[in-house]
């Protein structure tokens, strides 16, 4: 997996201060898109065990409240064994800090196993190990900068331990 970029002092994407990382490749293609060239899987660097140590680096200030994980497309097919490495890696090692993730894909129809076209055998573990998932593609449309978290209306903030309980009563 390759990244654009990681941000050690975000207050953009999640609630309080984290360290985001911008991974690489998207298949959406969504028109409007705020960082294109993170479409490309080959853009930004090559993500290492040494990318892992600075991310748990950053992590490690008290201030910083959780790790936010945006692309490109974390649940690109190609990305998920990455970001699932990545995920396991913080919660063992910071597990009072939270995960946000991002993704263009539907949970419902994409992700999850019985209709995703984007589910894997990692999806399940990056859902369950994440509290916060954003899920929608944008839709330039339906644009609104008053979103928290947000760029498009038709997106979604869903909290995964509510939204497994609920799913695992049924």
């Amino acid at each position: 997996m390759f990244y654009g970029q990681i941000k050690k002092f975000d207050i953009a994407d999640g609630e309080g201060v984290r360290v985001s990382v911008f991974v690489s490749g998207c298949k959406n293609n969504c028109k409007g898109c705020f960082q294109p060239e993170t479409w490309d899987f080959n853009y930004g660097k090559e993500f290492t065990i040494d990318t892992v140590n600075e991310v748990l680096e950053a992590l490690a200030k008290p201030f910083i409240q959780g790790l936010s994980i945006l692309g490109g497309e974390p649940f690109e097919v190609e990305n998920q064994p990455d970001v699932l490495e990545l995920i396991q890696i913080v919660k063992e090692k910071f597990p009072q800090k939270d995960i946000w993730c991002w993704t263009g894909y539907v949970l419902e129809t994409d992700i999850l196993p019985d209709y995703g076209r984007r589910h894997t055998e990692y999806s399940d573990q990056i859902l369950r190990s994440i509290d916060v998932l954003v899920d929608g593609p944008f839709i330039e449309e339906k644009k609104d900068l008053q979103l928290a978290f947000r760029g498009s209306s038709n997106q979604r903030i869903i909290r995964m331990k509510e939204f497994w309980a609920e799913r695992d009563k049924q």
